[in-house]
């Protein structure tokens, strides 16, 4: 009865709502292409417009979904501000989806994977391409899962015929952006990853390409130096401080498993700079350290700390996940990591709160000279570790800095230009403006009267950023490229 009425309401929704929205949308790739920024750190358009990376994690989409609930979930997708789904592409050799077509009918002889007059597993990935693209978003296609590779199943004569199968049949698509790599450190099989990576890039020079590592570790160690490679992608993961679990190789010390701002920092000290961001960190609603029901769930405040410190630490972007979401759990259909489909299907996980709160994130960061910013450590006065640990980030006049516990702040504000500051703070959560006032002081204390997260926010009293009449960022602001700072 659920299915029943799922189905009724998403070809409702489609029906009736789809097509008009895709038309009133301006789709980003009216900018042009994306392209990496001049000073090596950001994404932008062909025509300079910041691209700020809002991902969610859409793994098991082209496998799990049919038509009408793929539709649903990236018009919601579209609705809550993101603008890239990740998608595992094939999720086993061969891949099943929900019509029960195979990825690789004839095994590797990608010639006979898409026969004419069926509607099969490729077309139903087609399908999906094209919805997205209607409602302005970018697919990023993992075109394999690291676990696959890394059991033999694909070899490096296997990963040429696929790369060509895939640049053939996406190359010309305006919304892909290729994702090698996928929960796999890079030193493993890295002669098929590199094989497919430039098999892809030799057919499809026009679209952006990263590498999706394992937890806790970074592309950037491996793959910084190669040509192929756009930008840099790390995995933060989902264990808390202390959760080391017995792994004794993972490159992080002791009791740094939740420092997401840590690996920004350790991807950027690589020639040449890239931009990077973090491609999978905890998700909304999963097991502290994944492997134990007995462990608490990360929550929607701890999803924004992850963002806004990997942000805020000098990220192009963040992409957020949900247990429930990204292995598109419902009735009928268990889930990994105790994601429990009878007490909460995918379909009523995507209005959780950690969800609908990133964009708010995008929202602040493109209302502000986007392509200047730079983090700042300076800003903050007698920082604090772990969860009392500020992020700051700046421009040449405005600066941000993420206060996770609300805790006392001491800021120098002579970090930017300006005798006068004008100030603000915004509520993560809800994406809600509070005007300060204006100060003089170089030195600014702030002592929060609650204990939520925040955003403080100072920019030079000149600049109209932002008005005391305003109560949110609203969408779509963006304040072009004022200078261009590389420092």
């Amino acid at each position: 009865m659920k299915n029943l009425i799922l189905k009724i309401f998403t070809l409702a929704l489609t029906v009736i709502g789809l097509t008009s929205v895709a038309h009133a949308v301006e789709k980003p790739w009216a900018h042009g292409a994306l392209k990496v920024s001049e000073n090596n750190k950001y994404l932008v358009h062909k025509d300079g417009t910041p691209f700020f990376w809002l991902g969610d994690t859409g793994w098991l989409l082209p496998e799990r979904l049919d038509r009408d609930e793929a539709a649903f979930y990236l018009r919601k997708t579209a609705d809550a501000g993101y603008n890239v789904v990740q998608v595992q592409v094939i999720n086993g050799v061969p891949a099943v989806n929900t019509y029960g077509k195979m990825s690789h009918p004839f095994g590797w002889d990608m010639s006979k994977a898409s026969m004419p007059g069926e509607y099969g597993y490729w077309e139903h990935l087609d399908y999906i391409v094209d919805v997205a693209e209607s409602q302005g978003l970018y697919i990023g296609m993992v075109c394999i899962w690291g676990g696959l590779v890394k059991a033999g199943l694909m070899n490096e004569e296997q990963a040429q015929a696929y790369g060509r199968f895939l640049a053939d049949r996406y190359g010309d698509r305006k919304n892909i952006i290729w994702i090698i790599g996928g929960d796999i450190q890079c030193n493993i099989k890295t002669e098929v990853w590199e094989t497919l990576a430039k098999t892809i890039r030799e057919i499809d020079p026009k679209h952006l390409m990263t590498f999706h590592p394992r937890g806790r570790t970074t592309s950037a160690r491996w793959f910084n130096d190669r040509d192929w490679l756009d930008f840099n992608m790390f995995q933060s993961g989902h264990r808390r401080y202390g959760q080391r679990m017995g792994n004794k190789d993972y490159p992080i010390p002791d009791g740094t498993e939740e420092d997401s701002w840590m690996y920004v920092d350790s991807a950027q000290v690589y020639s040449p700079l890239k931009p990077v961001l973090d491609g999978e960190p905890s998700y909304e609603d999963i097991p502290q350290g994944l492997h134990s029901a007995e462990e608490p769930l990360w929550n929607d405040k701890d999803v924004r700390r992850y963002a806004y410190w990997s942000v805020f630490a000098g990220s192009c972007g963040h992409t957020y996940g949900h247990n429930a979401i990204m292995q598109f759990v419902r009735p009928g259909i268990p889930g990994a990591y105790f994601a429990d489909g009878e007490k909460k299907p995918w379909y009523r996980a995507l209005d959780d709160p950690g969800r609908n709160q990133m964009k708010h994130l995008k929202h602040l960061m493109l209302a502000f000279p986007y392509t200047e910013r730079v983090a700042d450590s300076l800003i903050v006065r007698n920082n604090g570790i772990r969860y009392d640990r500020l992020l700051a980030t700046r421009g040449a006049d405005y600066l941000m800095v993420y206060n996770h516990t609300g805790r006392d702040m001491e800021l120098d504000l002579s970090r930017i230009s300006g005798n006068k500051k004008k100030l603000w703070v915004m509520d993560p959560s809800t994406g809600s403006l509070k005007y300060l006032g204006t100060t003089g002081n170089k030195i600014y204390k702030y002592n929060p009267d609650a204990d939520s997260d925040l955003v403080l926010i100072a920019f030079d009293a000149r600049r109209d950023y932002l008005t005391p009449d305003m109560t949110s960022i609203p969408e779509g602001r963006h304040i072009p490229i004022v200078k261009d700072l590389t420092e």
